[in-house]
């Protein structure tokens, strides 16, 4: 049999983008569609983007915090993240014309395992009041990065209709079928209730549509 024949060995499934941002992929609720669903993906899409070439350092030992409350400070981040590793850099963002803070932060380790061991012990950890948001810092990392202004980004609000996952607050789910994805959460709800209703249910479903 002629080696270009073979079929190539699927890509093992994870519940994480790994190395390449694709905003069809991410607003997928499972990683598998083909097809954008919001606006926002298409102007994701359409846009370029290149990450800010000021910031310096190594973003593999580099973390993501987010959601932080206004009232925290670079050196009360400093002091709860220290025990995880010796701390490179740390850089609370601030607004360019008030000054003040914008809910999130980096912190850069001297190594990997201490930035992954933050991301593991800090996620979803409570500071001034704030359940705070800890992970990778991805702009750097994935390849094809789209900010959330953009139309891309991870995590969002189910009231804005433009969710995106793959990422450590909202990873991607199992996939139900072996091929094909689903284009929303409503569409995945409607194939988890045929599932449990059985054939009976489905055809009764199909009828009413």
């Amino acid at each position: 049999m002629d080696s270009s024949e073979v079929s190539p060995t699927p890509r093992r499934w994870s519940k994480y983008v790994c190395d390449v941002y694709d905003p069809v992929q991410v607003g997928s609720i499972d990683g598998t569609d083909q097809v954008p669903h919001d606006r926002a993906l298409i102007r994701a899409i359409n846009s370029n983007y290149r990450p800010n070439r000021k910031v310096k350092g190594n973003p593999l030992h580099t973390i993501f915090i987010g959601r932080l409350a206004h009232s925290v400070t670079e050196e009360q981040l400093r002091a709860k993240f220290a025990p995880f590793g010796t701390i490179v850099h740390a850089r609370l963002v601030t607004d360019i014309v008030t000054g003040l803070p914008r809910g999130y932060a980096f912190i850069e380790y001297s190594a990997r395992g201490e930035a992954l061991r933050a991301i593991e012990r800090m996620h979803g950890v409570t500071i001034d009041g704030k359940e705070i948001l800890v992970d990778e810092e991805w702009e750097r990392r994935l390849e094809g990065w789209k900010p959330r202004r953009l139309g891309g980004g991870f995590g969002g609000r189910k009231k804005s209709q433009q969710l995106r996952f793959g990422c450590k607050v909202q990873p991607f789910r199992r996939p139900i079928l072996e091929t094909g994805g689903v284009a929303s959460v409503s569409e995945w709800n409607r194939r988890v209730r045929q599932r449990k209703e059985g054939p009976t249910g489905s055809s009764r479903n199909s009828d009413s549509e």
